[in-house]
């Protein structure tokens, strides 16, 4: 099969398509012929590993510490062609949509997945690209709204709103009775008030954190500026969520906030379940969820897709699209 291998920890050019043995679905797995994946912001971090030591070592030891040969791509769509021992929830033929586990594995015709993981089957009536990116964003952004306490008449602000959590935040507030004010750049002021939000902030042009201005929630999902400025913004008994992978400094910052104040400051993973993902489905199925798509690549191009998340300016997600292979290829 074709599968995209990260070769060394660096350019986008460390990817390279390659011909790769089929794997095998394990007890408790099923194979899946991927038919679309995405590229997030965490795959161009897994690539280059510009991330907190905390982090970045560890990944190493996982991955390899300079030549990694690892498949990356999180989360996928596409149709069960085996299940492994044990497996009956899922037959062949299945359409499911799916995180792909801890062993990454999406940039490929063919992924396993366990099925005690995070995975779900596709809605009918849904294309394969509307739910690819549902595993890691749509689920992020429903759990991290959660764990801020997000519901009716609760004043939400998301910091990142055009991007791939952002989008679905903006949605998923909405969809809870939230009064949401939007962040991003000049290119997603349209998108973002038009996806629900109240108010929409072009970041280039004023700071929330001047307005005077508070808030029950700020999910902030692009990290970068200080907590206590976005602390600032929060009302005394709010929550602030950090959707990034936190440093030292953001991890000292939680445990102080929570010490000496009655706010709360939410680091790390968000969480989530297969029943998660089925509710983010049904939404999508019922037309009150959209899955915001900004730019679709065949895997040759994966680089391509790569280069142009890394330029912080997309719009919702970008989709992967696998070519579809005869059944003995």
């Amino acid at each position: 099969m074709k599968a995209v291998v990260l070769t060394a920890y660096g350019a986008p050019e460390s990817l390279q398509l390659r011909e790769v043995d089929r794997p095998a679905p394990k007890e408790g797995e099923v194979l899946v012929r991927v038919h679309a994946t995405t590229v997030t912001a965490g795959d161009t971090e897994l690539r280059t590993l510009r991330l907190p030591w905390l982090f970045s070592i560890p990944l190493r030891m996982w991955m390899g510490w300079s030549k990694p040969g690892t498949i990356l791509g999180m989360e996928l769509a596409g149709v069960v062609a085996a299940v492994g021992e044990g497996v009956e929830q899922y037959q062949v033929g299945d359409a499911v949509f799916a995180a792909a586990g801890t062993g990454f594995g999406a940039y490929a015709e063919y992924a396993c997945v366990p099925t005690s993981g995070l995975i779900t089957t596709k809605p009918e009536g849904l294309g394969f690209a509307q739910v690819a990116a549902v595993p890691i964003g749509g689920l992020a952004a429903l759990n991290y709204l959660r764990k801020g306490g997000v519901g009716r008449g609760k004043r939400v602000l998301i910091r990142g709103a055009s991007g791939s959590i952002g989008t679905f935040a903006v949605q998923l507030a909405k969809h809870f009775g939230a009064h949401v004010t939007g962040v991003c750049g000049p290119k997603g002021v349209a998108r973002v008030r038009q996806l629900g939000a109240d108010e929409v902030i072009d970041y280039t042009e004023a700071d929330f954190a001047d307005s005077g201005l508070t808030y029950d929630l700020i999910l902030d999902v692009v990290g970068k500026m200080p907590i206590r400025r976005c602390l600032g913004a929060l009302e005394p008994d709010g929550t602030f969520v950090r959707g990034t992978v936190p440093g030292l400094g953001e991890l000292l910052r939680a445990l102080w906030t929570r010490v000496t104040s009655r706010q709360r400051v939410v680091l790390g993973d968000a969480g989530g379940t297969a029943e998660d993902l089925a509710f983010l489905g049904g939404l999508l199925e019922a037309g009150e969820l959209e899955t915001v798509i900004d730019g679709r690549y065949p895997l040759e191009r994966i680089a391509d897709a790569h280069r142009y998340v890394e330029t912080g300016h997309k719009q919702g997600n970008v989709i992967i699209e696998v070519a579809e292979r005869p059944p003995g290829g």
